[in-house]
């Protein structure tokens, strides 16, 4: 195989691994077409360049990753993020078990759940562990996995079996965005999958996400809004937007 055929492959690769942080030998090889052998060797290059990092049966993504985006919405519209936190711990009691999902609205979930006493948190964001890290009343459990440096989340195939062993009170969403017909989405498949897992073991489903993400659609679909049992937002969009929203689910605007 020629140079230029391979550079191509594991440009396209390396690609996957920036969307999703880890991919398995089987996936790359079913989505390049090749031989896992084929991924083997390329992967192995990857490694010696320091752009991927090899692990048993797969790879993760350790390149230069930019962090500066999620860093910026860490700190922007700050006020903003705590103020829907806030009204989110609003909707949680004492005792209940809680699902977090990664992103820096969750992040702001987690410090505001510091009113509450003796939850019980399954999340793979560690934001949100350490900022409950603390909580001596609080039980917390995380998958085991491959750190994403961008925003650390815990990432990896077997996540979504860890998650299955629980059921959950309250569920604590976020998006990339929703679009103008009302359907959420995010930018990464592994994410929407585990998502989808942890809305089907949880009483109630909570989508935490600020009016930027409005008429802004996702790379991979989550599902209609009224998939969710209530959206917590600082301000509704207007036009045909809001009112599917206010029709599909039970629409909180935080004060």
């Amino acid at each position: 195989m020629s140079v230029g055929k391979k550079g191509v492959r594991q440009s396209k690769l390396l690609s996957y691994l920036k969307e999703s942080g880890y991919e398995s030998l089987e996936q790359l090889a079913t989505k390049l077409s090749v031989s896992e052998q084929t991924i083997r060797r390329d992967i192995t290059e990857l490694d010696q360049k320091k752009l991927a990092r090899r692990t048993h049966g797969g790879v993760a993504f350790f390149g230069g990753l930019d962090s500066q985006d999620y860093l910026r919405r860490r700190f922007e519209s700050k006020n903003t993020k705590q103020r829907i936190a806030q009204r989110v711990a609003e909707m949680v009691s004492d005792g209940d078990s809680i699902f977090l999902d990664a992103g820096t609205t969750c992040v702001a979930v987690a410090e505001a759940l510091n009113v509450r006493e003796n939850l019980k948190i399954v999340t793979y964001n560690l934001g949100a562990v350490i900022a409950l890290k603390d909580r001596t009343d609080f039980t917390m459990a995380i998958p085991g996995g491959f750190i994403r440096h961008i925003d650390g989340s815990v990432i990896g195939d077997f996540s979504t079996d860890f998650i299955r062993r629980f059921h959950f009170d309250v569920a604590v969403i976020s998006a990339s965005g929703i679009d103008t017909d009302g359907t959420m989405g995010d930018d990464n498949h592994w994410e929407v999958a585990n998502v989808r897992t942890v809305m089907e073991l949880s009483a109630r489903t909570v989508l935490a996400l600020d009016s930027t993400k409005f008429y802004c659609a996702g790379l991979v679909p989550l599902g209609p809004i009224s998939d969710v049992d209530a959206l917590v937002t600082d301000t509704l969009p207007d036009g045909k937007l809001r009112e599917i929203l206010l029709q599909g689910t039970d629409t909180k605007i935080s004060e």
